[in-house]
């Protein structure tokens, strides 16, 4: 990570006046995945606390420019770049990256931040961290893709997937390489970072939840109602929920709720009538804010099958409303759901797995169904955002930080 001259604290900072902060992220609202969710949340956070934040991010149509935006209920300034379409992605918009130097610099010189935090390595975090670099300018890193997640948007041949994927690393060691300090939301996730680019001493920092939020429905349950949200996308593998579905008892009656659009809606739903479960799964698509609240509520229980989690916002929602998660042994799950404790895991793509677990979640006992919603209410207050906040802080001002501890179990990454 880089060791720019005067980059260590602002020029002329004082530890507790308010900070200009540019944040550059490749995905931002109204753009619905995790990556977008944390950069308007951590954005909003810091508007509330009294900071000048200005957002760097594709243009979400045609129209392209700086204006105000309100997020989360707080005003900030965007800086929306001219962007195109990529076709292969069902909504995916990308800043050119041909003119990103050009845009960077003319953000920077205009926004003239004490830091800029970018959100990935692809396209905005690469123009901003090299013109940043150039102008002494703290730079704080977030790491929120694992490359191996594009390849289905990627149009490339098998035979060059695995080539792709270094040269993708690679270009992600020489971004993150230019930050002062690097961030990930687990330990996980951090280990992942290093061990694929080299880097050393990246922090894990939950992207956290406003978890008040979320309120936990203590009623009895009426149905048998199993919820995924999120991107209906290949790597989340809901093809094997759907499966597992059709492994369980006829009496139970289980219904699979799957809140989120993506390319893979079509195929899903074919699925699910060859299947002969179509009666049972309902496709709600995208849903407000309040939607989602109410959808954790009629829940009994979360299923998160995705393989490719590096921390899952959507899992902590559901914590914050006390629903108990069956989840993949994946990635960073394991750091959210305690097998036995708030939840269970289950072998990464087996449906019979995940059946037998969701079918214990879903025969369990008042009794014991209710304390896996009370560990989940109580194991998510570890990742209150006003935690996430104050460390970010820390990190912007330059000061030492200790990451926040918000797993429990030991990390080892697989040869």
């Amino acid at each position: 990570m880089s060791d720019t001259p005067g980059a260590s604290t602002p020029a002329g900072a004082e530890l507790d006046r308010p900070l200009k902060i540019l944040i550059g992220a490749d995905t931002f609202a109204p753009d619905v995945n995790g990556a977008a969710r944390f950069a308007e949340r951590l954005a909003a956070g810091l508007v509330e606390r009294g900071h000048d934040v200005h957002i760097m991010a594709p243009a979400a149509s045609r129209k392209h420019g700086t204006w105000k935006e309100v997020h989360e209920g707080q005003e900030l300034t965007a800086h929306r770049l001219l962007s195109w379409r990529w076709y292969p992605h069902d909504w995916l918009r990308f800043a050119l990256p041909w003119r990103i130097r050009q845009n960077s610099a003319r953000v920077i010189d205009e926004v003239k931040p004490d830091v800029v935090h970018f959100q990935s390595h692809i396209v905005v975090g690469r123009g901003l961290s090299i013109e940043a670099q150039k102008r002494g300018i703290r730079i704080i890193g977030t790491n929120h893709v694992m490359p191996e997640n594009m390849l289905e948007f990627s149009l490339l041949p098998k035979a060059w997937q695995e080539w792709a994927v270094g040269l993708a690393w690679k270009a992600a060691g020489r971004t993150f390489g230019r930050a002062e300090a690097v961030t990930t939301p687990t330990r996980r996730a951090a280990q992942f970072l290093e061990k694929n680019t080299g880097l050393e001493n990246v922090h894990a920092i939950s992207c956290g939840i406003d978890a008040h939020k979320y309120s936990p429905n203590w009623e009895p349950r009426t149905e048998n109602r199993i919820l995924f949200v999120g991107r209906v996308t290949g790597e989340k593998q809901i093809d094997v929920l759907l499966r597992a579905l059709k492994l369980l008892p006829v009496a139970l009656d289980a219904k699979v709720e799957i809140v989120g659009g993506g390319d893979q809606k079509r195929n899903l739903e074919h699925l699910a009538v060859e299947l002969g479960i179509a009666d049972r799964v309902t496709f709600t698509g995208y849903v407000t804010d309040e939607e989602l609240r109410e959808a954790y509520h009629r829940a009994s229980v979360l299923a998160m099958p995705s393989i490719a989690e590096l921390q899952s916002i959507v899992t902590m929602e559901a914590m914050a409303s006390a629903l108990p998660v069956v989840a993949a042994n994946a990635m960073a799950l394991p750091h959210l759901v305690h097998d036995g404790e708030n939840g269970y895991l289950f072998e990464p793509s087996n449906p019979e797995d995940l059946a037998a677990k969701l079918r214990t979640v879903l025969e369990a006992s008042p009794e014991e169904y209710n304390a896996l919603k009370a560990a989940s209410a109580k194991l998510i207050k570890a990742h209150d955002i006003t935690r996430t906040l104050d460390t970010f802080e820390s990190l912007y001002r330059g000061e030492r930080v200790t990451d926040p501890v918000t797993e429990s179990i030991p990390v080892i990454l697989p040869d």
